[in-house]
Order: structure tokens, then C-alpha cells, then sequence
């Protein structure tokens, strides 16, 4: 067995996080004696709580409000952390006289395998709803996928400046569209990816017809949102916000380890995860919407 090493989710709030169960399930596989735990920080408490860390700390998974912050406290930032702004990984290397905080960015490769696994290709008429980080990650990961004009739903659009600015580096081209007009646009996109909570999409999951096309839902919690229900009801597919978790997990694990991820083991801890919360479904991915779910 490797030494023992320590890593972690950190969040506000965290309690909630899926993360524990897919990296405990990868350090099984791999015979690593590692640890993981969910640790909630106050936000701006980042910085602090990063500095009291020990050299057993191999590094961190960071979700909200901590992302941002993330990036600035990174002393070395992988390329696309730096493009998008925020980072939600942080890796402590050990180096001459200390160690290094590295930031990168794995929700992009999460967004774009979890649409990738559902038969999205090259986006024609791609959709995002909501500017904040998560948002970003799903523009520049349908930016990898092929798309190069993306229509983005958002309250404000005075948010999105990360989003926008993230876009043109990319050489990206971004319409930005109000929650008002978003429900005529989702009947044409092949390609939506949802990063708003599951109450402000509920109102779209009722404004909307027929549709064709992919529905990743950032959110899992719940693991089945309105609009996620409601586009299953007309005649999309809908991705779970789980399958973007496991897939930036399972690059996570390559980052921090040094290994490739076993994302098998990794997909069936999760799975054990959701039962356990309750969320008693055969398998966590993909469903057309014909499914008797």
C-alpha cells in the first residue's frame, strides 16, 4: 500500500457531496491508502484554510462559493483554469523548500464527456442556461465539441462577463437571451446544458414543448429536476448532473494520483450512493423520453 495521503471536497455548503464516494471507491480500486472527507469552509475562508494544510495533503476538489477564489490562490494555473477564471481543483505538490499549489479545471472534460456519452457530437444549435462558473465550463466543453455560436439564458447579463470573456478567447460566439425567450429556442437546441438550481428551472420545465434534443442538468440534487422531468415528458433526453459529476471526478483522481481513474468502480460506488440516498434508479445516466421513469 502507498503512504497515507489526504484529500478533500470543500464547499458551503458541502454536506450534500457525492464527490467522498467516487474518490474513496477510485483509491479502493487503485490500493491507495488515501482518505477524503467533505469539509465545509465559510466563503473567503479559502485562503486560510489551504495555508494550515499539512504535506499529507495531495489535494482538493473545490465546488461553490469557492472557485474563484480557487483560481487566484493557485501559484500555477493549468491552461484552461486560466481561460475560464475559476479553478475547481487544487493540487499541493510538494517542490524544493515547500510545495505548490497548482489550479485546474476538470467540469469542462465532465460537461463534455457526459453529452458525449449521449450521442452529442458536433452541436449545431447549443444551449446554456445561467453565467455563472459552471456555466463557463459548459460553454468552453460545447466549444470542444465542435459549436461555435451557443445561445446563453441569463438574468443578468452584467454576471456573465467571465462567461463572455472565457467565450471570445475561445473564438466563440455568444447570444445572450432572457429567461423569457429561452422556452422557443430550447425546442430548437440539440444540445442544452442547465446550470441553474432546480427552482428557477422549474418554470422553463413548464413553458416548453416539444423537444429533440440533449438535456444535461448540472444539478443533482435532486437527481431529477422539473425541467428535467418535464423535458423527458416531451420527447428529449435527459443527462443527470451525476454523470458530469463522475466523469470530472474520474479526472480529478488522474490528476491528484497520477493514475487513470477506474471509472467502473467509480460508476458503481455512485450508483450505491444514489440508492442509498434514495434515488433508487438502475442506472445513473442517459434517458430518452419515452422512459417509463
Amino acid at each position: 500500500m502507498a503512504s497515507t495521503r489526504r484529500a478533500g471536497v470543500v464547499g458551503h455548503p458541502v454536506a450534500h457531496s457525492l464527490s467522498p464516494a467516487l474518490h474513496h471507491a477510485a483509491y479502493d480500486a487503485l490500493g491507495l491508502d488515501w482518505s477524503y472527507d467533505a469539509i465545509d469552509v465559510e466563503p473567503g475562508g479559502l485562503a486560510s484554510f489551504v495555508a494550515g494544510l499539512g504535506p499529507e495533503w495531495a489535494g482538493l476538489s473545490v465546488t461553490m462559493p469557492h472557485k474563484a477564489d480557487a483560481r487566484a490562490l493557485a501559484e500555477f494555473v493549468e491552461p484552461m483554469a486560466k481561460l475560464l477564471g475559476v479553478a475547481n481543483t487544487l493540487l499541493l505538490q510538494p517542490v524544493a523548500g515547500g510545495r505548490q499549489i497548482v489550479g485546474a479545471n476538470t467540469d469542462v472534460a465532465g460537461v463534455r464527456l457526459a453529452l458525449s456519452e449521449a450521442g452529442v457530437e458536433v452541436p449545431q444549435a447549443p444551449m446554456v442556461l445561467g453565467g455563472g462558473a459552471t456555466a463557463t465550463a459548459a460553454v468552453a466543453a460545447l466549444g470542444e465539441l465542435g459549436a461555435r455560436r451557443i445561445a446563453v439564458a441569463v438574468r443578468s447579463r452584467g454576471r456573465a462577463g467571465g462567461l463572455l470573456r472565457a467565450a471570445t478567447a475561445m473564438g466563440l460566439d455568444i447570444r445572450f437571451v432572457t429567461f423569457e425567450d429561452a422556452p422557443a429556442l430550447l425546442t430548437q437546441a440539440d444540445a442544452v446544458v442547465s446550470t441553474v438550481p432546480a427552482d428557477a428551472g422549474a418554470a422553463l420545465g413548464e413553458s416548453i414543448s416539444d423537444v429533440t434534443g440533449v438535456l444535461l442538468d448540472a444539478v443533482y440534487e435532486p437527481l431529477v429536476t422539473p425541467l428535467g422531468s418535464s423535458w423527458e415528458a416531451h420527447g428529449g433526453v435527459r443527462v443527470g448532473g451525476e454523470r458530469m459529476l463522475l466523469h470530472q471526478a474520474c479526472e480529478q483522481v488522474r490528476l491528484m494520483t497520477d493514475r487513470n481513474a477506474p471509472i467502473q468502480d467509480m460508476e458503481d460506488a455512485l450508483l450505491r450512493a444514489l440508492v442509498a440516498r434514495g434515488e433508487d434508479r438502475s442506472r445513473p445516466s442517459a434517458s430518452s423520453g419515452d422512459s417509463s421513469e
